[in-house]
């Protein structure tokens, strides 16, 4: 654990930095494998450290010789600290010296966020000590990391969208549009098979392991776990799997307010038990916060559980990240029914969608609760994506359309309709946000429709699926195939631009 370091304070809205634990490293273990240039971390994705405010996820970094360094190898490896029991990431490198016997101090440097109410920089060097040992299934860590660069999509500079392709007309300066520069982690234009990525900036320059920047889920979430989870139980287990009960399921909804409410009414948002149907009001408010708060399961479910019956189940949109926590609860346990005791529904979902499309070490793990490893998953938050996952999975709902190497994974009807994809069926419309606008959400998918009144390029009105995500993410999915991507913290979701621009660019049957 770091004990000196620095810190500095750039937003603190609850006033962490009160607490002086907070602003240090917390301790860890991290083994190692060498395979040429590359070190590669024996553990991916999210580490539970024990700290009381920082878990841990470690990247692939490089190992270099320079002169001066008296023969030592130097090490140069990506880092994020994750807040305990909520989404926030804060991004780092890690550097020392080592050789066969010895290793220098490590010096750390976090100068980046995803992250809207505490954002900091923080560095320093830390005593370490260093064994040099086998570590188990290294040849397996070093085959799979091989793996796993060689299956990232293809990436180019955003300008290169313009120059692939000429014809259409492509303003690339639309793309980061509508978001402080400061604020906004990275941006991309999924297209074609290839990643159109802008750069990871921070405030002491550019990232030098942008393809690996973690990024938070926040929402997108409620897409990428519970609505791809839902689609997926469908198609295995087949239709009557969205009209299931929740009370059937969670026993701790077996309560007049629950009853009639189904899987897909929660997915929809429409569970009809709310406090005010007001936009995103009781996601803002004390009744919430209890729910983020909580750390247990119990109190957590007790805190989802706790809005007023209103309105009829499947007849009202209301915002609430509870509701996908139910879902994922009862999901959990219908998998149980189905598969046997020891299922665990996100390693289902891992196993049967997230590893067959290549996703990185950490998409594959989730927050849960008990900041334990073998928790309830959140599941409407709590998930951590690189910009190679981020184009994959939109690729996968969008142009894909559900399927993977040829074989239909999600139940394409469920996939159609939340995708806009039948007229006949756009979900539910929303309450007007602030400023006066509504949008339609199905099964965690929300949806914008543009006309000609937001860019002639819109020539016939069209609705655009996107995924959202809080403090200022988006991924919107257009109907060519391409999908714009930004991560940002500065609560800014100013996209019609860049999706104006995207919807210039040809249909494509493989990108997106």
């Amino acid at each position: 654990m770091a004990t000196a370091g620095r810190f500095r304070t750039i937003k603190d809205t609850y006033h962490y930095a009160a607490i002086a634990a907070l602003k240090h490293l917390p301790p860890v273990s991290i083994d190692l494998v060498q395979n040429g240039s590359h070190v590669i971390p024996a553990v991916r994705g999210l580490q539970i450290t024990g700290s009381a405010y920082w878990n841990l996820i470690v990247g692939g970094g490089r190992a270099w010789n320079e002169n001066g360094d008296g023969g030592r190898t130097r090490v140069s490896l990506p880092f994020a600290l994750v807040e305990r029991n909520a989404n926030c990431v804060h991004n780092g490198l890690l550097t020392f010296l080592f050789d066969g016997s010895t290793i220098s101090r490590v010096r750390y440097q976090i100068v980046h966020e995803t992250c809207e109410y505490f954002q900091f920089d923080m560095w320093g060097q830390v005593g370490t000590t260093y064994s040099r040992h086998t570590v188990t299934g290294d040849t397996d860590l070093k085959n799979a990391y091989a793996a796993e660069v060689a299956h990232r999509i293809p990436t180019k500079p955003i300008s290169a969208l313009s120059t692939d392709s000429p014809n259409a007309g492509i303003d690339t300066s639309a793309f980061g549009s509508g978001v402080t520069a400061s604020a906004l982690s990275t941006y991309g234009v999924s297209y074609g098979g290839v990643n159109y990525v802008g750069a990871c900036q921070t405030r002491q320059g550019a990232y030098p392991y942008c393809n690996q920047m973690v990024l938070p889920s926040y929402s997108l979430a409620k897409t990428m776990f519970a609505g791809i989870v839902l689609m997926r139980l469908t198609q295995v287990y087949g239709s009557p799997v969205p009209s299931q009960l929740i009370r059937d399921w969670v026993s701790e909804a077996d309560t007049s307010a629950w009853s009639g409410v189904t899987f897909q009414d929660t997915a929809n948002m429409a569970t009809g038990n709310y406090s005010s149907s007001a936009f995103e009001s009781d996601e803002s408010g004390s009744g919430m916060t209890a729910f983020f708060d909580a750390e247990a399961y119990g109190p957590k479910m007790t805190a989802a559980l706790a809005f007023p019956h209103s309105a009829a189940p499947g007849t009202k949109w209301v915002y609430h990240s509870s509701d996908t926590f139910v879902l994922a609860r009862a999901m959990q346990n219908y998998l149980v029914s189905k598969a046997g005791a020891g299922s665990d529904i996100y390693r289902w979902i891992r196993d049967q969608v997230l590893v067959p499309l290549h996703l990185s070490p950490d998409v594959l793990t989730t927050e849960r609760t008990g900041n334990s490893a073998t928790g309830q998953p959140l599941g409407g938050y709590g998930l951590f994506y690189t910009q190679d996952d981020i184009a994959k999975v939109s690729r996968f709902l969008n142009a894909d359309g559900g399927r993977i190497g040829g074989v239909q994974k999600l139940d394409p009807t469920m996939l159609a309709d939340a995708m806009q994809q039948n007229p006949a069926n756009r979900g539910l419309t929303t309450t007007a946000d602030t400023t006066g606008r509504t949008y339609q959400h199905q099964d965690g998918l929300w949806a914008r429709q543009f006309t000609s009144a937001d860019d002639p390029v819109f020539t016939s009105p069209v609705y655009v699926p996107f995924m959202s995500g809080f403090g200022g993410i988006t991924a919107a999915m257009l109907p060519n195939g391409a999908t714009y991507y930004y991560f940002s913290d500065n609560n800014e979701f100013g996209w019609s631009a860049a999706a104006a621009q995207a919807y210039k660019l040809p249909v494509t049957g493989g990108g997106g």
